[in-house]
Order: structure tokens, then sequence, then C-alpha cells
């Protein structure tokens, strides 16, 4: 069996959609038969309230516990404990703890690996992992990365920024380097958009000409709608709430996107 892809979600700025795009690629990709795990590795837990579990703050086990037994090498709790189900969809939580968990990594020797620690054995038994960050450039994000094949970047064309993403290319390149060299980036996806708009049509040119030549931006784009907010507050996935909608379309165009590119690498390599 090919061990899982594992794509870290990422953007130090808050508000481009990371989350939503977690959990809704995972959804578009489980109907496309994949088993997916989502890490949720944001203390904000906002993947966990999205994946149904109204108070993360008051889990018994979450991805801190978990975390602060592999650095003091105790024995993991077992895994029922802390992986929750839903379809062909499974997630690690996470709540405000984990922000304590990243002030302790910082004496943690080799506390880089850690994250990859922990999902290295669980490769065999999904086809994508996927890992929704928090929005700054610190130890969990770095952890992420360390622990991923690969970086998926949303755009959100109204906080445009091009020295923002330069910081975040700038620090996948040292962590390439220096502790995870099979690292790439997956490509830019532009979430929130609304074509009809200048700044959208201003901001994706900027994305195009800053980084097109060395990036791939998806062209599947995803649009600016209430209904995500929505969806997020029922805790149910845009297929779920509205199958028919152009948000779940792009979503699922979006899976179709990224599968097709692997196919395309598989078949390069092979």
């Amino acid at each position: 069996m090919l061990k899982a892809k594992t794509i870290t979600i990422a953007n130090q700025k808050g508000g481009t959609g990371k989350t939503t795009s977690a959990y809704n690629l995972a959804h578009a990709l489980s109907q496309e038969n994949k088993k997916v795990l989502l890490v949720d590795f944001d203390p904000q837990g906002n993947l966990s309230l999205c994946f149904g579990i109204e108070q993360p703050d008051q889990l018994a086990i979450s991805m801190c516990n978990v975390l602060d037994a592999l650095m003091s090498d105790h024995p993991l709790p077992a895994e029922q404990e802390y992986i929750h189900h839903q379809d062909n969809i499974d997630l690690i939580p996470s709540n405000i703890e984990l922000s304590v968990t990243e002030i302790n990594l910082r004496d943690e020797m080799g506390s880089e690996k850690t994250l990859a620690t922990l999902l290295e054995p669980m490769k065999e038994l999904y086809d994508y992992i996927l890992i929704d960050t928090n929005p700054s450039l610190g130890l969990l994000t770095i952890n992420a990365l360390a622990a991923s094949d690969s970086v998926l970047i949303p755009v959100n064309p109204q906080l445009w920024s091009a020295t923002g993403l330069t910081q975040l290319l700038n620090i996948i390149v040292k962590v390439k380097k220096r502790i995870n060299p099979r690292i790439t980036i997956e490509g830019i996806l532009m979430t929130m958009c609304d074509p009809r708009t200048n700044l959208y049509k201003e901001a994706y040119k900027l994305v195009q000409d800053y980084y097109g030549e060395i990036i791939r931006i998806f062209s599947s784009q995803i649009p600016l709608s209430v209904k995500v907010g929505e969806a997020n507050f029922y805790s149910q996935s845009l297929m779920t709430y509205l199958p028919k909608s152009k948000v779940t379309a792009a979503y699922q165009n979006l899976a179709k996107e990224l599968m097709q590119h692997e196919y395309a690498q598989a078949s390069n390599h092979s």
C-alpha cells in the first residue's frame, strides 16, 4: 500500500480559509473514496469545531496530550482515545492547551520533528493527511512542515500582501534545507474570490506575476460565499450542507486537481 501524502495548509495570515479548506478538501477527497486524516494543529481548535466537537477545550485527550507523551517518552494514549471518526475521515483534535505545548517544544531537543514522529506510523492507514495550522510561523507550523510532503497555501485576495507570502516561502525553504528535504509547494489556492471586483482582479494578477512562474496556482478557485460560514456553524461540510453550490463544486474540483497532479507526478517517477 502506498503511504499517505501529507499536506500542510499554511499561511501566517488569519482569515485566508485554511480551516474551511482543510475540512472541505477532506470531504471532497472522501467522495473520491480516499481515506483522510485531518490534523488540527491550531490551538484555536476551529477544525475540531467544524468536525462537530462542540467544546474542544474540554476534551480529556487532544493533540497536546499526545505530543506531551511523545516529548516525555511516555506511552501514547490509545488511538481510540484521541482519533475521532466521521464517515471516511478521521481527526486528531486540538484545543487551547496546544499553545502550552508550543512553549514546551522550545526546550525540547529535535522538537521540530515531534509531529512527524507521531504521523509517520499512521501513513499506511490513509491516502491523505491534511494538517491545519495556526496563523503564525512559530514552532507548530515548523513541526507541520517537517511532517509534510507538501504545502498548500490559501490566499484571500481581500487580505492580499506580497510580503506576507514571502516570509512563509522563506520558512519552507529553510525547512527543506535543514529538516525535511522532501517538502515541496503543492500550490496557491485562491479563496473567497469574487471575480467581479477590481480587488480580486488586481490580487490575482499580482499572485500570477509574483509566483506564477515558480509555484502552481490551482485553477480551482474558491468563491466568496456566506454559505461557507453557515456550513461551518452547523459543523457540516459544504458537500452535505449545500451539495449543489458553486463553493462545493470548487472544493470537489480542487480534490480532483490535487489527485491528477499526484498521478502525473507518480507516472513521471515510474
